[in-house]
């Protein structure tokens, strides 16, 4: 099976994207962006506003709770030259810990203009609570197309005060445009809360408080994990077949609480919120078949093929995540810290989730893949209804309901 997974070719999963579908700006109002739903055998067009009368009964819908940081540094060197630091993720430490760090931290990051940094810091100022401020950054090694940087401030902030006040929020490089000052709130989830994505897990993006009400209302559960996005997100597959592709490693944030509302939802249709949310949520399960097995593993990563050669024995997730909640009692705590490299393709079998609300997604891309192991070839069908119907397509865009 695996084999045949690995042969799959990317170009299977190609179709036509004019530039001009591609949104660049969101709408004025988040949830008024069309929804095109795949139910059963029907395919039918519908306001984002209508998602609450669309979920089957009992429905339980799980969103991540990422929130996006302002990952974009620019420093300006006495010669004019710009150098862009993008911040990846912390060097050697939590996020949440990195965050926390006054005066000095470390961080793996992308560097833009790299030719023209020689030697030396660069400085930053800033504005934080009315005052002004000083970022110093200081490169050290490179580590594969990354450096490890230094960064110094004065004023007591702490890290993710500085990068609110001295960065940019990072958008997609499909946009083909610079963040403006709306995009602050607009590339964020109404729900965000916990720093530490460079790229918004998007199909919350259509949620506004209203809408959330009447979920609430129709009587449909609600529930947020975290999985925070990395830039690896929007690597594209550029080898012929997928099993050359690496994905990306991503962190994992979950607590007893979430796995034990999780866990009693079992039997009841439980529905994604974004890829990112899917990706969690199968992970977990995989973590929990690989402690049926050494209940004494040290922690949780997933690899990306591990899916396809752990036997699952037909293991409930309910009876999964019952594992992930005794090894955490086991280890006196009530919160999971893990990390996923998941590939969900065409041949998977999903574990978890029985439905996905996303947005239309890039040519060739992994998430493209994860949408077809979902609906099977049927996506063919959505993206071209979309294509012919004017739907706006990638992170500003249209979202997609998928009950297959």
């Amino acid at each position: 099976m695996l084999s045949d997974l690995k042969s799959l070719r990317i170009e299977d999963y190609d179709y036509p994207l004019p530039d001009d579908r591609i949104a660049r700006y969101p709408l004025a109002r988040r949830d008024h962006s069309r929804l095109l739903a795949l139910q059963g055998e029907s395919l039918g067009e519908h306001r984002f506003l209508d998602l609450p009368s669309l979920l089957p009964q009992d429905t339980m819908l799980v969103f991540n709770d990422t929130r996006v940081i302002h990952a974009r540094l620019f420093f300006r060197k006495e010669t004019g030259a710009t150098i862009e630091v993008f911040c990846l993720e912390p060097h050697a430490m939590a996020i949440s810990e990195a965050f926390e760090q006054r005066g000095h931290c470390t961080w793996t990051c992308l560097i833009g203009n790299n030719k023209k940094w020689k030697e030396g810091p660069l400085t930053l100022h800033f504005t934080s609570r009315q005052a002004e401020y000083t970022l110093a950054a200081t490169r050290r090694q490179a580590v594969g197309n990354a450096w490890i940087v230094d960064f110094q401030w004065d004023g007591g902030s702490s890290f993710a005060e500085v990068i609110e006040a001295a960065g940019v929020i990072p958008l997609p490089p499909y946009m083909n445009r610079q963040a403006e000052a709306s995009d602050a709130d607009r590339y964020q989830t109404v729900y965000a809360l916990h720093d530490g994505s460079v790229a918004a897990p998007t199909a919350g993006l259509h949620f506004t408080p209203e809408v959330l009400e009447r979920l609430k209302a129709s009587g449909v559960d609600t529930e947020y994990i975290t999985l925070h996005v990395g830039a690896g997100t929007f690597k594209p597959v550029s080898t012929p077949t997928i099993g050359g592709h690496e994905m990306h490693v991503e962190p994992v944030h979950v607590t007893a609480s979430n796995l034990r509302r999780l866990a009693a939802h079992s039997g009841r249709p439980l529905v994604a919120v974004g890829t990112t949310t899917v990706r969690t949520l199968e992970s977990l399960y995989w973590f929990g078949v690989q402690l049926q097995q050494d209940p004494d593993l040290p922690g949780m990563h997933i690899r990306q093929w591990d899916p396809y050669t752990l036997p699952s024995q037909g293991l409930p997730y309910a009876d999964a995540y019952g594992n992930i909640l005794r090894w955490m009692e086991r280890h006196g705590t009530d919160r999971l810290a893990g990390a996923t490299q998941l590939m969900i393709a065409p041949g998977y079998e999903y574990k978890v989730i029985r439905g996905l609300v996303t947005n239309f997604h890039q040519p060739k891309s992994t998430l493209l893949l994860l949408v077809s192991a979902l609906v099977g070839d049927r996506w063919r069908e959505v993206y071209r209804y979309a294509l012919a119907h004017g739907f706006r397509f990638l992170s500003y865009g249209d979202s997609c309901l998928f009950l297959p």
